[in-house]
């Protein structure tokens, strides 16, 4: 995490009773917990995020917000996964990694004319910034990050 970074927000849900909670992405070593339930909120590893909670989560995030689109059949994004999982923990703090189950959330997957899956989107600043449909390599996802966030 660069200097720069310190005391940006992030808007996520627990995933435990799905309260949706603030969290200071410079103080992840602090371990933030849910303000309603207690327990705890880890952001190196991607973070669930649906119908109900999308808009929220994009629009009050201060870093980039990479959105993994898949559904639980998908053979493809089963390999896709765990580059999401390795990307999440090395850039915890700088990108906030999500996952979007496209059969049980069919409104967001819809109004971003996901088709095909996997889809990675990324936004910045609360809007769409970066797309890539099928499986991807980490360099890829880093790229396509990096390059969302200069545009």
């Amino acid at each position: 995490m660069s200097v720069t970074d310190v005391g940006k927000k992030a808007t996520v849900a627990c995933p435990f009773c799905a309260t949706l909670n603030r969290v200071d992405l410079g103080r992840l070593a602090d371990r933030p917990r849910c303000g309603e339930c207690q327990r705890p909120i880890l952001l190196d590893r991607p973070i669930a995020v649906g119908d109900a909670t999308f808009e929220r989560v994009i629009a009050d995030t201060e870093v980039p917000v990479v959105v993994d689109c898949y559904a639980d059949w998908c053979g493809p994004c089963k390999v896709v996964a765990p580059i999401l999982d390795d990307f999440a923990h090395d850039r915890a703090g700088e990108v906030l990694v999500t996952k979007l189950d496209t059969d049980r959330n069919p409104a967001t997957a819809h109004r971003f004319d996901i088709r095909a899956i996997p889809t990675v989107l990324v936004f910045w600043k609360g809007r769409p910034a970066g797309r890539q449909t099928g499986v991807l390599s980490r360099a890829q996802l880093d790229a396509l990050v990096d390059a969302a966030v200069r545009s």
